[in-house]
């Protein structure tokens, strides 16, 4: 079910509003009224079922995606300096300080999950609005947009010689089949574990062990080529 809509408070005799304790020179104050909160509700709308429990409202998820994204924080931390933080709170359209939890850290996951790669495009896009709305991106700057991915992680694998036998024997025995050539034994299985083993006695630094699987390797190796 949708998240419910938001009611304008009546006040609260008692307590004070954030709005009148905080800072409005502060960046995350400045922020939450250059965003357009309500187009989030519309785009994101389509996501929810109409039976269940309701959800969480729109713009929390959001500003925590955001606050998540620009302190580089985790799931569970974000959620922690949330109850610590009353900028967050604000930003996040709370108008009273809250001493509780906003959502479960997995809640944060299921819903990236939902949203997809399009969703999270719309929460860039409303950010790049929003600086040029408030003169803090020029149109210029948008002409010309470089990108390092340098910087991005990826699965590096090192060309270790255990690694090429194995490579180099299971496609060996890939053009023997599709030739139609009968190998007597092609040793796939054999050095698929051989070549863990190398792996394992590098680690354990037992080089003696290690060699000798590497010779076995080669050997298999040997005599599939031949």
């Amino acid at each position: 079910m949708g998240p419910k809509p938001t009611m304008p408070s009546s006040g609260d005799l008692y307590r004070s509003r954030l709005d009148q304790i905080l800072d409005p020179r502060h960046a995350l104050f400045r922020l939450a009224a250059l965003i357009d909160w309500d187009r989030f509700d519309e785009e994101f709308g389509r996501f929810y079922r109409p039976l269940g429990r309701p959800a969480k409202p729109t713009r929390l998820m959001v500003g925590l995606s955001y606050l998540q994204h620009t302190f580089n924080l985790s799931d569970e931390a974000v959620v922690q300096r949330w109850i610590e933080n009353p900028y967050y709170q604000w930003f996040c359209g709370c108008e009273y300080f809250q001493h509780q939890l906003p959502c479960d850290p997995s809640s944060l996951t299921r819903w990236r999950k939902r949203l997809g790669p399009d969703g999270l495009e719309s929460l860039l896009a409303a950010t790049i609005q929003a600086g040029l709305d408030s003169g803090a991106v020029l149109p210029s700057s948008l002409e010309r947009i470089s990108v390092d991915t340098t910087v991005q992680p990826k699965a590096i694998t090192y060309p270790t010689d255990a690694k090429l036998y194995l490579k180099a024997l299971q496609a060996l025995v890939r053009q023997a089949k599709r030739h139609g050539l009968e190998l007597r034994q092609t040793h796939t299985r054999l050095a698929k574990r051989a070549a863990v083993q190398v792996g394992r006695y590098a680690h354990a630094r037992q080089m003696r062990r290690m060699r000798r699987e590497l010779k076995r390797l080669k050997i298999y190796l040997g005599r599939v080529y031949r």
